[in-house]
């Protein structure tokens, strides 16, 4: 279920879900007007139920052509999540638990904004080192306001950080990805967008994303740049530019 029809989902849903039981829930997004991830909506119209975010690199053609992967099932409730471990998991489908529910939503949510931005460096054919980079600078900024939120650091480098960052940065089923590569070679948003019949998260998530970081006060300076890129349009290659010539830092801060 796409992050912007999940409330109605939750709220239409409600009366056909047993109290008590346990809902596992496969969206990475975060809603837009309240910037709340989807446990936190599913908890506001089922209170009584335990409920479980899964996430991590799960394309879904490999996954139905029984290719081997792993996720991590995260939930405040760890049996809860050690249940949904144990349902799930089989010879091609290794599932692992967390109880940083937070960090595991964050990830697979924000990741979708940097995704964009590694399909633009497909796109304009600007090379693997500044994907590596991308991908790297990107977890940086991801899990600064991961931590903020109140998840924990390690988190971003498993499975519904890294590993999702990873994959969706390189498939070629990835939508956020062809969004960003068709953007890099020159097409306009809204075309691309109508051209689609799937969603992509990340055009949804990026402003929410900037407008966290600017309430919280976190630099996600990728971020900013996507946000421009989608929204007012502006140049890439003059964006890219002053991304890299920013003041300079340390790495680790």
């Amino acid at each position: 279920v796409p992050s912007k029809h999940f409330r109605n989902t939750a709220k239409l849903a409600k009366e056909f879900i047993k109290k008590n039981s346990i809902i596992a829930s496969a969206a990475k997004g975060l809603e837009h007007e309240t910037h709340k991830r989807m446990s936190e909506i599913l908890y506001e119209y089922l209170p009584d139920n335990k409920i479980v975010a899964l996430s991590g690199p799960t394309i879904a053609n490999e996954i139905a052509h029984r290719k081997p992967a792993a996720i991590v099932a995260a939930s405040k409730d760890i049996e809860a999540a050690q249940l949904v471990q144990k349902v799930l998991s089989n010879d091609y489908f290794r599932v692992y638990r967390n109880d940083d529910i937070i960090g595991v939503e964050l990830g697979g949510a924000i990741k979708n904004v940097i995704v964009l931005a590694a399909g633009i460096i497909d796109g304009m054919g600007i090379g693997d080192n500044a994907k590596a980079a991308l991908i790297t600078r990107g977890l940086a900024e991801i899990t600064r306001l991961g931590i903020k939120m109140g998840a924990r650091r390690e988190t971003f480098s498993g499975l519904s950080g890294l590993g999702d960052l990873i994959v969706t940065s390189t498939s070629k089923y990835s939508r956020n990805r062809h969004v960003g590569e068709k953007l890099g070679e020159g097409m306009r948003l809204k075309d691309i967008l109508s051209s689609m019949f799937m969603v992509a998260e990340g055009v949804e998530t990026a402003s929410v994303a900037l407008e966290l970081s600017e309430s919280l006060n976190v630099s996600m300076p990728i971020t900013k740049a996507i946000n421009k890129i989608l929204f007012e349009e502006r140049d890439i290659a003059i964006t890219i530019k002053e991304l890299m010539n920013r003041s300079l830092k340390d790495e680790i801060s």
